[in-house]
Formats: C-alpha cells, structure tokens, sequence
C-alpha cells in the first residue's frame, strides 16, 4: 500500500501555546497565514530539506517555508546554483519560483515564541514528519539543517544520536538501518542570520553541503 501524507489543519491545536500564539497574531497581522505551513514542493521529490519551524515574518506571514526571512536568501538561490529550482526567488510565495527534484518542511509546522519550539511541541507535531517521509517513495537524501531538526529526523526515524552525531556536512548512510536501501542523512549549519552573520555558516560551506547532495542523489 502507497503511503499518504496529510498535511495539520488550519486551526490544529495540538499544542496549546503554539495555538494561542497563532491566535495572538491573527489579531495583530490579520493579513498573514498564521497557521502550519505547509511543506513546499511534491511527494516525488529525491531531497528533502527539514528547518526546525516556521519564522515568525517568513514562513508564518507568507505559508510558503524560509520564505520571506534572511534564512530563505541563502537557500533558495543556493538550491537554484544545484539544480533543485526553476524560477527566481523573490521572498514572497508568489514570486514564480518552484521546486524539481526536492522538498522542504519543518518538524513544527507552526510558528513557536521566541523561534523555540517545547520537546512536547515536536513530539506532537512528528506523525506528520512520519507520514511525509513514508510518502516520499523516491527519497535519496534528507537535509537537516540545524542539531534540533537533525534530532528530530533521527526520532522519526527511529536511529540512535548516538551513532549519528550532529555535525555540519556530516552525511549518514541509513538506507540499511531503516529498511529503506540508499536512503541517506545529511547535515547543515542552520542557515540564520545569526549563523551567517557570525561566520559559523558561509556560503561557501552551504555550496559543499549541497555538492555532497548532488553526488548522493545523482543518477
């Protein structure tokens, strides 16, 4: 049997306080989407790229992930310089840009305060993690950007931390051991501003991240 993915309602309110904080800012931009967003891209996708959550300005505003924060200006052209985009990204989810060949969630997919989700809040929101990796029948890779998100793949995945530690281009054959041959993790710094800004995430290491990828998922 195909596996079927079902994306959280509008007004899901499995978490209490990610609940009311939607409600807080419905009041104050009646405008934004204001709700889980929904993942971007197709099923049929080979590269799946999982962030930690939602922005409160970008993906909360605009429903479409790392879009409309700085974090979506480093991914998006650099998923373009890779071959995984068609069009030019313009920070809004109207901008003409598209997916080929990848997928991008978050393991909460509603905007948590200060941009820190509970362990209760995770836990909540990881059947809908499950459900989208079992899916994605033509998976080769998933991208965990940032320690957190990379916690929450392995969980999902039933893998141990400690035989798969966190660690920028770091890339893990799991095929094997989740009963899913050729199947690969990899890792990034999460591209932030506050990583950039600092250093920690240049360019140029998300360049190698993404070059690792294309060797993995090539043909």
């Amino acid at each position: 049997m195909t596996a079927t993915f079902t994306a959280p309602p509008h007004d899901c309110g499995a978490c209490p306080r990610l609940a009311a904080f939607r409600a807080e800012n419905r009041a104050k931009f009646p405008d934004w989407h204001n709700g889980p967003v929904p993942s971007f891209g197709g099923l049929d996708a080979r590269l799946l790229i999982v962030g930690l959550a939602p922005g409160l300005r970008g993906a909360n505003r605009t429903a479409r992930p790392f879009t409309g924060d700085w974090a979506g200006d480093l991914l998006y052209p650099t998923l373009g310089a890779f071959g995984w985009t068609r069009g030019t990204y313009g920070g809004a989810p109207d901008d003409g840009l598209t997916l080929t060949g990848c997928r991008i969630t978050n393991a909460v997919r509603c905007v948590p305060p200060q941009n820190k989700p509970t362990g209760a809040e995770a836990k909540a929101c990881r059947p809908y993690l499950i459900d989208e990796i079992a899916a994605m029948t033509n998976l080769r890779v998933i991208l965990a950007l940032g320690g957190v998100a990379h916690a929450n793949v392995l969980t999902v995945l039933g893998l141990r931390k400690k035989d798969h530690p966190f660690g920028h281009n770091n890339r893990f054959d799991i095929g094997d051991a989740v009963g899913r041959p050729g199947l690969w993790l990899a890792d990034s710094y999460h591209c932030s501003r506050y990583n950039t800004n600092t250093g920690r995430l240049t360019t140029e290491m998300f360049h190698d991240v993404f070059a690792g990828i294309s060797e993995l998922t090539a043909d």
